[in-house]
């Protein structure tokens, strides 16, 4: 089994929606980020964390596991405070069931029932009654990620079915899936029958197998973000540089008054101008990635960027300097740790029972965000209120 299927589950969102596009990855060198060795990294450690906590390994492996992981470049001790977090809600699934479920982590599923070649690997499983309940962990901080209709995790939850059919027969009635991110405070849960999830699979085998033939057509959208030919792609191109071309008022359709833009016209600028801003820094990342390989992109070459100067050896600098009689104080500043620091270090249950009543957390400034933004709507006589509260009631 190769390390990658073709369709793979992870970018099931992208192929589903641009079926030539994993072909036309395929031909593009594959490229790791440090953010993507960090999430693997994590991953270790809420596996070894879990399978402490339901008796599946001994305290003594995750001892040793924890200490081999500490060693790693990319170790951090956040690490340890997010898989606590992520054990702490897989026990609670775990209690929803009338009976002790049977709970099985890093578990590999055969998928190319419905996608050609395709396999996955579900973080944790667990089946009891007539539940099947799907985990999977995301070490991610920039946008959480939606469990609802997630294809990753519908990929995966049937694979899971056909892994445990033959022990659980048919007495899979409802499929549960999450999506934890303790990073973004986000835990994510979505929960379909087993009928509908079968269904789903059947319907989207035409799809998979115009993908796994590179077929159809180049399709742009918000899921070229991480393909590989994100910044080089025509179809990418074409969509951007053409979302002008109909600047239009989108109520009336006409032109907008020459003078100003009306709101709508506003609203219509910002919809598709955060798109084109996202590809044109896609262009020049992947116009500088060209360059350094000794390609020529004409009328630009890489340059040397900014850099701050920095000690070779910090602790014989310092030392150095307070053994030549300079003040300690004039080296040294004593600054209390921030409250993140301090929670991380601490975990956030210890923090809060601790700390947790000096916490307070005043009101954001304004900020635009999209109509479907879950958060609040932001309120300007609230924010008045918390300012005269500030002063104490003063005018």
């Amino acid at each position: 089994m190769s390390k990658h299927a073709l369709l793979s589950p992870s970018a099931a969102h992208r192929w589903m929606n641009c079926t030539p596009a994993a072909r036309l990855e395929a031909t593009l060198p594959e490229k790791t980020s440090e953010f993507a060795q960090e999430g693997t990294l994590a991953h270790s450690v809420c596996e070894v964390a879990a399978k402490k906590h339901f008796k599946k390994a001994k305290s003594g492996e995750y001892t040793r596991t924890v200490k081999k992981l500490k060693t790693k470049p990319l170790w951090n001790d956040e690490m340890l405070h997010t898989a606590e977090t992520y054990v702490e809600h897989l026990a609670e699934r775990a209690m929803r069931f009338e009976h002790e479920p049977y709970v099985a982590f890093e578990v590999g599923v055969d998928i190319s029932d419905y996608v050609p070649e395709a396999f996955g690997r579900c973080d944790c499983v667990m089946l009891g009654g007539d539940t099947l309940v799907i985990t999977d962990y995301k070490h991610g901080k920039g946008v959480p990620v939606s469990a609802e209709r997630n294809p990753q995790m519908m990929l995966y939850a049937l694979g899971a079915i056909k892994l445990y059919r033959p022990l659980f027969g048919d007495t899979i009635r409802q499929v549960e899936i999450y999506i934890d991110q303790p990073r973004l405070n986000s835990y994510e849960g979505w929960t379909c029958k087993a009928e509908e999830l079968l269904a789903w699979g059947e319907s989207i085998k035409p799809v998979a197998q115009k993908a796994f033939m590179g077929m159809g057509e180049y399709k742009a959208g918000d899921w070229c973000r991480f393909c590989r030919a994100n910044g080089i792609c025509k179809a990418q191109a074409s969509q951007q540089t053409s979302a002008f071309d109909d600047f239009k008022d989108a109520t009336t359709g006409e032109l907008p008054n020459p003078a100003f833009l009306t709101p709508e016209v506003l609203a219509d600028v910002l919809t598709r101008g955060g798109s084109l801003v996202d590809w044109y820094n896609s262009v020049k990342d992947k116009a500088l990635e060209l360059i350094l390989s000794g390609k020529k992109i004409p009328g630009y070459k890489a340059v040397e960027g900014k850099s701050s100067r920095c000690w070779s050896d910090q602790d014989k600098a310092l030392d150095k300097l307070l053994e030549s009689g300079i003040d300690r104080a004039v080296v040294y500043d004593s600054v209390p740790k921030s409250l993140a620091q301090l929670e991380k270090m601490l975990g956030k249950q210890k923090f809060t029972e601790l700390v947790g009543e000096f916490v307070v957390k005043p009101q954001g400034k304004p900020a635009l965000a999209d109509a479907s933004d879950k958060r609040k709507e932001f309120s300007s006589a609230a924010a008045d209120f918390a300012g005269v509260a500030e002063n104490g009631g003063e005018t």
